[in-house]
């Protein structure tokens, strides 16, 4: 199979003309009146029977699924949109791992400057290999001063960076989550278009061991560009969560999962796939493209740095 970058995306939609809400059944919430109200909400302003398909079915795909899910999905092509709990906060894990090097190369881009050999490789394997040393070294060149005036640039105002140093307890959110891969997959003021096909090239080249989740079920021809990431925590237990950008069957879309009140790792990763599945599915039937992207049988994460409970 062969996966091209993607470079093109936008931000959510808002306003679109068709919307339709179905309340998620057995998803656990921070509170019983979350449990009671969060619902799928989908739009769209030219596919207003796309939209209702994607919340049945990604309702359908969290039934009786533990713990807490947030989704977030946009789609260029049909202005489709889909948001779960899109304020609910989560630690980041490695997710946060996109940002650091977006931050690094807006920060490069306002001195006009290339990376250095030094900060190639150490994005590299930040994003290929999710290493964490070298994320702990661009966050600490980068300092949490320069992350807080990227996320204020992106506008992704409820991303709030780690103290201490522990970048991965940085607090995200699906909204903000989707702000970001519209910035690295369509044009804007922010990034660069070198710097945004950079970092889609690295995150289309993932290690095998590290791409499930949002891929899953990905038709063939699809470009393919993700993150994971997870940790395990005594509240809340496992953090699992995937954020990725699609691209190709006439379809050009982002995905945010976000998760955690899992009880294992592997309960967290079949969550966010059973949703993946159903939005690739909803977005180009098995009749039009009956091979999928697979994700791998054993998946791996680095289980970021925090601190001692």
């Amino acid at each position: 199979m062969t996966h091209r970058i993607s470079r093109r995306a936008r931000v959510l939609s808002a306003g679109a003309a068709a919307a339709v809400l179905v309340p998620v059944a057995g998803v656990a919430a921070a509170t019983p009146a979350a449990a009671a109200t969060a619902q799928v909400k989908c739009t769209s302003s030219t596919q207003p029977e796309l939209a209702k398909k994607l919340t049945k079915d990604i309702t359908a795909a969290l039934k009786n699924r533990k713990g807490t899910i947030a989704v977030g999905f946009h789609d260029k092509a049909t202005k489709t949109t889909c948001a779960l709990r899109g304020s609910t906060a989560f630690d980041s894990a490695s997710v946060v791992k996109v940002t650091v090097l977006a931050t690094l190369l807006w920060d490069a881009k306002k001195t006009n400057r290339y990376l250095t050999d030094r900060e190639s490789k150490l994005a590299t394997a930040m994003i290929t290999k999710s290493d964490n040393d070298a994320t702990s070294a661009l966050w600490r060149q980068l300092g949490v001063t320069k992350v807080k005036k990227f996320l204020a640039a992106a506008k992704m105002t409820k991303t709030v960076p780690g103290s201490g140093g522990y970048w991965g307890l940085t607090r995200i959110n699906v909204t903000d989550e989707q702000k970001l891969l519209a910035l690295i997959t369509g044009k804007n003021a922010v990034l660069s278009d070198n710097a945004r096909a950079y970092i889609l090239k690295l995150m289309g080249k993932v290690v095998r061991d590290q791409r499930w989740g949002t891929p899953a079920g990905a038709p063939s021809g699809t470009s393919i560009a993700v993150k994971n990431g997870w940790l395990p925590r005594a509240t809340h237990g496992w953090r699992v969560h995937s954020i990725g950008a699609f691209k190709g069957r006439g379809h050009d879309y982002t995905i945010s999962v976000l998760t955690h009140g899992n009880s294992s790792m592997n309960y967290g990763v079949d969550t966010i796939q059973k949703v993946s599945k159903a939005i690739h599915k909803d977005l180009t039937p098995i009749s039009q493209a009956p091979a999928r992207f697979a994700p791998t049988e054993t998946p791996k994460e680095a289980t970021v740095p925090v601190p001692q409970s």
